[in-house]
């Protein structure tokens, strides 16, 4: 039989202490009622009890609350308090309620003590398949563990139950069984564990509005559905009116109010339609309270609540191909499609309009596979650590080749998104931060895939957009990731821009089909002026093993290069510092570096959308790992015939497709995130990062703005003085010193509170707009100027060709007539010699 815990608290509290009462039916249920065990709970460590409170006051009458608190003080407060005063105190006697029934239910959710029941139960999966967890009801709560231990790693999920109802469920098994359910067809479950997890252990997925439970036997289900009955009612405890505990001495208040009183005050008071726009006053006379201060205090009400999350589980999916030469050898049958799709294709096509056949795909898609790079993403953690700016660049080649050696096992080739696919997944650090990665199809023809990295915490951030291209060469075929992603090092202020090799397959019409790296690739901080060259080789004709996927480099400070690199993409690479001579390890993935990566984590099939990849794929991929390539190729014409179709029906309409994620910069044709936020993490206001819809947001105490820049020097350019000469800078400081000095009149005006309240808006709004146009005004005499030089210059251009052209024509009039004269010359001689021999 499960134990009951408890013990007996003193009864000399103020208040009582919680009482449960459990009771153990058997397989009777007449007399169960009659043989109750009464069994009382601990006390929680909190100013007040879980105790039923006293009903409310009757009207003109103090409350039993309010005896316990007026005790000590023997006069009451001044009876002429006014109705501002009285709605101040209300809401302050409001926000602590709230907080003190926060706390206990806390409380009594860490205290191991405060347990009404604990045993071991059936669960019903998703997948109608039962999991025998370890079950904690306490107070309103009912936790799911793996096993008796109740550790963090072993917390599966919490249900609350003040959302839930209990039901008595038939079943053909032997046992017991209940429902616990949410009658509106909501989630049950709580978005954080006991220790605030976020994500729970690995079980089989469990439904979102309902739990079926089995239990051994009859009586010990009846026990349960008293515990849970017990669990409820002490639930409700918690959940006190506030008018049953006013303020102090507020029944002998001249100015009572009524409920109804209190109702229309506050749809007065929370009603923006109700009330004019410089803010209304509550009551006449000296207590005043503007629209401002009450949305101010309801945005922090608000801000206390816990955000909307996306729910991440993590699904051990590890497939490492073998290190060296990546090869597969094909069937016949396989054979003969790969001959009937080269009589169809020419050397130097584009190969992205080509279907090809099921058995080279790869069961995950094109967005799935672009996440590879970051399993080691900790190292850009130590990387922002850094002082020095090289060893910051080696850090981020050492994360960029730690991304190739995962591949999977044979020549594989994932599915080419489709438009509006989108994918989502984190992972987790060891320090509990979260890097988040959002990735969309953006485009169809061309292929374009972007996706965003960020994890502010940590202090990076990573922006690309891939355009996929393949050529074919007859034996081999390239496919090549036309882009360019950036990584941004918040706390920095430094971009850097990386490119990315071509993946070469050869063997496609005689030998053996293998796939190789090659190109040269590289990585640029322009700040710093730091730049790492690195070269994928591919295996020469007449190249041995040793000569398989191997990498080599350099490391420059401008045309100078500091250390160079050498060994295989997916094995061994080694730096040599050029200086010193000193040659290390720079980055070997081992069995014990294959085993600390980082764990990813992905939304579960059951909270995915409609165009998310694994949903989207899910049949095929079933398929493929079925070995069913019929069906796989039956389920994949399906999806593309849809997306042909779609295509039509947006030609038709004249409609173009807008991405939902991603935005394209006009200047540079760069997609970028919506919702990226590049702002250094502020630890005193940012609490953690999180998201919820493709939406990455970030906790704060304090509402805070989005900064699109990396720069944390400035958001705006600045205008550069050494471009001016001499002669011009005089000019420029009287434009300057004019502009600053109507500015320099509302600096005082800016506080670090600039976004607590439309009115601070209002006041320092001025300084940004003097800032902004005195940068005009600087730019605009910058680009006259420039117009004035240019404008000399044409003319003395003109001049210049005016010159060279009459000099031209004089110089061929000279010729002409020199010519004349000669051949003149000429003539008379021919002339003189006739005549003579004549």
């Amino acid at each position: 039989m499960p134990t009951v815990h408890g013990s007996q608290s003193s009864t000399d509290d103020i208040t009582p202490a919680l009482s449960t009462t459990t009771v153990y039916k058997s397989a009777k249920s007449d007399e169960r009622k009659q043989r109750a065990v009464l069994q009382i709970l601990p006390k929680l460590p909190s100013n007040d009890s879980l105790s039923n409170s006293p009903g409310p006051a009757s009207p003109g009458g103090p409350s039993f609350v309010d005896r316990m608190e007026n005790t000590s003080s023997d006069k009451s407060p001044d009876p002429k308090l006014t109705r501002k005063e009285s709605y101040k105190a209300q809401r302050k006697n409001y926000r602590r309620e709230k907080k003190r029934v926060a706390n206990e239910l806390l409380n009594s959710l860490k205290d191991p003590s405060v347990v009404v029941l604990a045993d071991w139960l059936k669960i019903r999966g998703s997948l109608k398949s039962w999991t025998k967890l370890w079950c904690v009801l306490k107070p309103g709560l009912l936790l799911l563990y793996k096993s008796p231990k109740c550790k963090s790693n072993h917390w599966v999920g919490t249900i609350l139950l003040n959302s839930c109802k209990v039901i008595e469920r038939p079943s053909k098994k032997d046992g017991f069984c209940f429902k616990l359910y949410n009658p509106l067809d909501q989630s049950i479950w709580a978005p954080r564990g006991p220790e605030n997890e976020t994500i729970g252990a690995v079980v089989q997925p469990l439904p979102t509005s309902y739990s079926i439970f089995r239990a051994p036997s009859q009586a010990y289900g009846m026990c349960w559905l008293d515990a849970l009955e017990i669990s409820l009612r002490s639930d409700s405890a918690l959940i006190r009116s506030i008018s049953t505990k006013s303020t102090c001495g507020s029944t002998s208040h001249e100015t009572q109010w009524s409920e109804a009183d209190y109702e229309r005050h506050f749809v007065h008071d929370l009603d923006d339609a109700s009330q004019p726009d410089n803010g209304a006053q509550l009551s006449t006379g000296d207590g005043e309270m503007s629209d401002t201060e009450s949305e101010i205090s309801i945005k922090e009400e608000e801000m206390d609540e816990d955000p909307l999350e996306t729910p991440y589980v993590h699904i051990e999916e590890e497939e490492f191909g073998d290190a060296g030469e990546q090869v597969q050898e094909l069937e016949d049958e396989h054979k003969s499609l790969i001959w009937y799709l080269v009589k169809q294709v020419r050397p130097g096509m584009d190969l992205s309009k080509v279907v090809l056949p099921t058995f080279i795909l790869e069961p995950r898609s094109f967005l799935d596979k672009l996440s590879d790079s970051y399993y080691h993403v900790d190292i850009l953690s130590n990387a922002v650590q850094e002082d020095d700016a090289f060893t910051r660049m080696k850090s981020v080649v050492k994360w960029y080749l730690s991304g190739f050696y995962k591949k999977p096992k044979g020549l594989k080739k994932p599915y080419n998104p489709i438009l509006g696919e989108t994918f989502r997944c984190c992972w987790l650090h060891p320090n509990g931060t979260k890097t988040f990665y959002i990735a969309e199809q953006v485009s169809h023809h061309p292929p374009v895939s972007a996706f965003y990295v960020t994890n502010r915490q940590e202090g990076f951030a990573i922006s690309a957009s891939i355009l996929a291209k393949s050529k074919f060469y007859g034996n081999s075929t390239s496919a090549i990731l036309d882009g360019v992603a950036v990584l941004t090092l918040l706390p920095r202020g430094e971009n850097y821009t990386l490119t990315i090799p071509y993946a070469h397959c050869k063997g496609i019409l005689m030998g053996t089909l293998s796939m190789e790296l090659g190109g040269k690739v590289y990585i640029d901080c322009e700040k710093t002026g730091y730049r790492a060259e690195l070269e994928f080789k591919l295996k020469p004709f007449l190249g041995g093993v040793d000569q398989i996927n191997c990498i080599s480099g350099r490391l420059k400070l401008g045309k100078e290069t500091l250390a160079t690199l050498d060994g295989y993409w997916d094995g061994v690479i080694n730096i040599k510092d050029r200086r010193t001579g000193e040659e290390q390890v720079l980055w070997n993935p081992t069995t014990t570096v294959k085993k600390t990566r980082l764990k990813r984590f992905t939304v579960s099939i059951e909270h995915q959308g409609e165009f998310e990849s694994e949903k989207l794929w899910q049949h095929v991929s079933a398929a493929i790992l079925c070995d069913d390539m019929n069906t796989a190729t039956d389920e994949k014409t399906s999806l593309e015939e849809a997306q042909r179709a779609h295509s039509k029906e947006r030609k038709a309409k004249c409609e173009e497709w807008i991405p939902y994620h991603f935005q394209q910069d006009l200047k540079t044709g760069q997609w970028i995130y919506k919702h990226s936020d590049l702002r250094p993490w502020d630890p005193r206001n940012d609490l953690y990062q999180y998201e919820n819809d493709y939406v990455i947001k970030t906790k704060t105490k304090h509402p805070a703005p989005i900064i699109r820049t990396a720069s944390i020097i400035s958001v705006e350019p600045q205008p550069n003085e050494n471009r001016l000469p001499a002669t011009k800078i005089t000019k420029r400081k009287i434009a300057t010193k004019q502009i600053s000095s109507d500015a320099d009149i509302n600096d005082s005006a800016t506080t670090s509170e600039e976004f607590h309240s439309d009115s601070a808006h209002s006041v320092k709004k001025t300084p940004q707009f003097a800032a902004t146009n005195s940068s005009i005004m600087l730019a605009i005499y910058d680009l006259e100027q420039s117009l004035r030089d240019h404008g000399e210059k044409i003319n003395i251009l003109q001049r210049n060709l005016t010159t060279m052209l009459e000099e031209d024509r004089n110089r061929n009039k000279m010729n002409s007539y020199t010519e004349i004269f000669a051949i003149v010359v000429i003539v008379a001689i021919l002339q003189a010699l006739f005549l003579y021999y004549s």
